[in-house]
């Protein structure tokens, strides 16, 4: 039996889940975004280049999703990736598919 499938059924599930969620250009721009930290969503309304409407909407399906997290700072809302396993597929689809 090989050893490098995914085994736990939970997992597997999370995975597909999770890759799922990723899989719109507009979630995967912001996923981008932010993984280099919490950023407000007035700013990644300018980074990403779309309406807010639009940014909430994905960051509601992404949050939903359980792949982001946020905080409340007076009248900002700030969001996050706070999965160390996120934050590694992120970096890795960067590496692989965005131009340096």
């Amino acid at each position: 039996m090989p050893t490098d499938l995914i085994t736990d059924e939970s997992d597997v599930r999370l995975a597909a889940h999770s890759l799922k969620a990723m899989a719109h250009p507009l979630r995967l721009k912001i996923l981008c975004t932010l993984s280099t930290g919490r950023i407000s969503v007035q700013d990644l309304v300018e980074q990403v280049g779309t309406t807010q409407s639009n940014v909430s909407q994905h960051l509601a399906i992404l949050r939903d999703k359980g792949i982001l997290n946020f905080q409340r700072d007076a009248n900002k809302v700030y969001y996050f990736v706070d999965d160390e396993r996120m934050l590694q597929l992120i970096r890795m689809i960067k590496e692989v598919f965005c131009k340096h």
